[in-house]
């Protein structure tokens, strides 16, 4: 299946700082990749905030590379591995992924570990309220989104041969001593009293349902890929975050969109929705529940603030990178000047889900 990996996504010579041995990477994909052909050209893609991706071209067909950034890394991130792992185990039972050609663990072979994954051709959007669609295809694309994250949430970790994937139970307890760590290790970043008030009341609050599925972690509408001609999701991407943890935060993290600017990420806020033909937040998370099985979602205000206190951290560690010279998107910088106001909306959701 041959996919466009970024569809609207532009893609640029390979940046300073990150370039590849084509001779030594064209000898692997030989070795590992069934009917490679070279000559290659290689370029990157401008986005990817955290693993650099790069698009291979061949006269036969076309792939995309994603690995590990360049320098020192804090322990447990970039972990390209577990991308490839959730998504060959994805793609083998049928959910909408790119299909994973080979995993390359020798760094020795480009300077850092690598997969290859297939290249699919659709389209990606990067505003949320999808303006470049009717207004028909508008909520078609929505109740895509919102069928497959219910359909991500229903699938048996073990049947799929994720059951060790990551540590069932006490998801907010580790993801927030996961997220604050990192926080308050990258000393280059700094600290803000937001963050740290945040940090206090999420973990003195956390609710008392504990359930565990697969979850995404970055389940944006900008992480995903769309059929050129039909609202259709085609392929999830993006799957650095994927772990076992709570369904309900991982629905939240994507619905969080409503609450976003859509200066920061993918967001809703200020938008008309009626008018869009986009549908409430209560209608999404009414719709969600349904495919689930269930009337509501106790807590649902506590995993938005969670989420917004994540995204933090994650833009926290994009400014330490940059400080290091290890960020590998050109849109790092604007992520980081965002940061402030990303920490004012977390705290307001920690507000609202404590009124």
């Amino acid at each position: 299946m041959n996919v466009s990996i970024a569809g609207d996504a532009s893609t640029t010579r390979v940046r300073e700082g990150y370039s590849i041995d084509e001779q030594a990477l064209a000898r692997w994909m030989r070795e590992h990749i069934p009917d490679f052909q070279g000559p290659m050209q290689l370029a990157q893609f401008s986005g990817g905030q955290s693993n650099p991706t790069f698009k291979i071209s061949t006269p036969r067909r076309n792939y995309v590379l994603r690995r590990k950034p360049p320098g020192p890394l804090l322990k447990g991130a970039h972990a390209v591995d577990r991308e490839a792992r959730v998504m060959s185990a994805l793609h083998d039972s049928g959910f909408p992924v790119p299909k994973v050609h080979a995993l390359c663990t020798d760094s020795e072979v480009i300077g850092s570990w690598f997969y290859v994954m297939d290249w699919v051709e659709g389209r990606v959007f990067w505003d949320a309220s999808v303006r470049a669609v009717s207004r028909h295809d508008r909520r078609q694309i929505f109740d895509q989104m919102n069928c497959t994250i219910a359909r991500l949430h229903r699938i048996d970790p073990v049947a799929a041969g994720l059951g060790d994937y990551g540590r069932p139970g006490n998801y907010f307890q580790r993801q927030i001593g996961r997220w604050s760590t990192q926080y308050f290790e990258d000393v280059e970043a700094g600290r803000d009293p937001r963050m740290d008030r945040a940090i206090e009341w999420l973990t003195a609050n956390i609710p008392p349902d504990d359930e565990t599925s697969l979850i995404h972690g970055d389940f944006r509408i900008d992480n995903m890929m769309f059929d050129a001609e039909q609202p259709r999701l085609i392929a999830v991407l993006d799957w650095e975050l994927s772990t076992l943890g709570h369904p309900g935060a991982d629905f939240a993290y994507h619905a969080m969109m409503y609450r976003m600017p859509p200066h920061i990420v993918a967001g809703l806020c200020g938008a008309h929705l009626s008018a869009l033909g986009i549908p409430s937040e209560e209608d999404y998370l009414a719709a969600y529940c349904r495919r689930r099985g269930r009337a509501e979602m106790p807590g649902y205000d506590y995993y938005i603030a969670f989420n917004f206190f994540r995204l933090a951290a994650i833009f926290h560690g994009i400014k330490g990178r940059l400080i290091r010279g290890t960020a590998s998107s050109a849109q790092a910088g604007e992520r980081v000047a965002v940061l402030p106001e990303l920490f004012e909306l977390t705290a307001t959701q920690v507000e609202r889900a404590g009124a």
